[in-house]
């Protein structure tokens, strides 16, 4: 039996975020984005982290750094701790969440608040929300 996707689901990573990460237009609220960008950093998928990111914050200059930081830390869990909109009808929305990793011998987290929006009709990070 397939072990649960990387980003908490109940589902499987076939099931749920590899979904997103073959088709940006499978993730229908900003959450369901948000989490598909966690597995890709669990994953390094470098080229779904520039695609799910808004046009005008995305690192390129920096993917090569991003994707060899995501393969050198272990990755342990995500929480969501809190949305805001982001719903299918939405334009935009915020996730509030924790995700821990295990880097140089001992146990990290990011937490953020992060601004979702739509871009081209689909969800895209778009940083930091105020």
């Amino acid at each position: 039996m397939a072990k649960n996707c990387f980003c908490g689901s109940l589902k499987s990573f076939t099931d749920c975020c590899e979904k997103i990460h073959n088709d940006i237009l499978q993730a229908k609220t900003a959450e369901q984005l948000m989490r598909s960008r966690y597995s890709a950093f669990v994953k390094a998928n470098g080229d779904y982290l520039m695609q799910s990111h808004h046009s005008s914050t995305r690192p390129i200059k920096d993917k090569k750094a991003i994707i060899d930081w995501a393969k050198s830390v272990s990755w342990i869990k995500l929480e969501v701790l809190e949305t805001s909109n982001g719903q299918v009808d939405d334009t935009e929305g915020t996730v509030f969440f924790k995700a821990f990793y295990y880097e140089n011998g001992k146990v990290n987290s990011i937490d953020e608040k992060s601004t979702f929006v739509k871009e081209n009709n689909h969800w895209v990070y778009l940083g930091l929300a105020e």
